[in-house]
């Protein structure tokens, strides 16, 4: 079967991986999937992930999940451009997610960067999800 929002999957089973308490999530490889799980990984939310090929042409991502005195390093991940509904922000109108705790994960013509990075390069483009 068909899956209507790809990267919505993929962050609701680290959402529910960090509340079960699991290192290890696994979820079908896409390279916007790839895109997304490289800004987390140098924002620090998450150890790391690597691919490994199912069967040929069909591969999955093995995301390692932080947790830092047995608390959750992401305390909330939240899908903002919905397929149903897209975002897309100038960088000046771009909101700090929990006072700049948090981070807004964007798709731009420069590639996906955080909002920081974003900011750095002064390019705007679609919201993807949030994190904090």
């Amino acid at each position: 079967m068909s899956m209507s929002d790809p990267l919505g999957d993929m962050l609701t089973r680290i959402r529910n991986g960090q509340m079960a308490r699991m290192s290890v999530v696994s979820s079908p490889a896409s390279k916007v999937r790839a895109n997304v799980l490289e800004v987390l990984l140098r924002e620090g939310f998450i150890r790391g992930y690597s691919r490994r090929e199912i069967r040929p042409g069909v591969a999955a991502f093995d995301i390692e999940l932080k947790y830092t005195d047995g608390e959750p390093a992401i305390r909330a991940i939240a899908r903002v451009s919905r397929p149903g509904r897209r975002v897309y922000s100038k960088i000046a109108d771009l909101p700090r997610y929990y006072n700049g705790l948090g981070m807004a994960i964007l798709s731009t013509p420069r590639g996906v960067l955080s909002d920081n990075e974003a900011r750095s390069a002064n390019v705007g483009g679609e919201v993807l999800c949030q994190v904090f």
